[in-house]
């Protein structure tokens, strides 16, 4: 479980292909420096296990079918990534409630910049609209948002100056991919109202 509070923008340093997976490396100094075997890291939002740390890196497989479900398909080397540590008992909770399981792919859609801020639209698969709503939270690309815009098939939000300086979010440009993660709770009350009904 995370919160969706960015700590470190990593680096992914390594690829090697394998038959049914892609091991990856990626450098995060913050997150390594007091994980062990078997963590759980969010990179951009999916949540991967550490199978080695080394030098203020880690090393970590994703299943072709992570691939294909989320926007680590077609990452290379040098691109950014998302960082956060698995919540602890002791972690602040600033954000919400991240699982780290990707929902679906969304797209970059636009970005207004003014002076202090960056107004940005992303398109969200639209089956999953129906779990989000205005002021409520989403989760992109791993980073705890807010929702100030709601259309049939995209999401509006502001991004302070510290989300586009620290998170893949001031990087990304039209059509670039970015994994959503809708709220689990919408999730459950639907699950749970489909259950009563039947």
């Amino acid at each position: 479980m995370f919160t969706g509070i960015i700590e470190e923008l990593g680096k992914v340093v390594a690829i090697e292909e394998q038959p049914d997976a892609v091991r990856l490396t990626i450098s995060g100094p913050l997150v390594t420096s007091d994980i062990k075997r078997g963590d759980s890291i969010s990179c951009s939002g999916t949540c991967l296990t550490a199978i080695e740390i080394e030098n203020g890196s880690f090393t970590a497989d994703v299943m072709k079918e992570t691939l294909r479900l989320t926007s680590l398909d077609g990452v290379k080397v040098g691109d950014p990534i998302n960082l956060e540590r698995a919540m602890t008992m002791q972690t602040r909770f600033g954000g919400h409630h991240v699982q780290g399981h990707v929902d679906g792919v969304g797209h970059f859609i636009s970005r207004e910049k003014s002076e202090n801020w960056d107004w940005v639209r992303i398109q969200v698969p639209k089956e999953l609209m129906r779990y989000v709503v205005m002021k409520g939270s989403i989760t992109l690309d791993g980073i705890s948002l807010t929702v100030n815009e709601l259309g049939e098939d995209f999401v509006g939000l502001s991004l302070i100056p510290e989300t586009l300086k620290l998170t893949t979010l001031g990087y990304k440009s039209k059509g670039d991919k970015v994994n959503v993660e809708v709220d689990v709770m919408a999730k459950h009350i639907e699950r749970l109202i489909e259950m009563r009904n039947n």
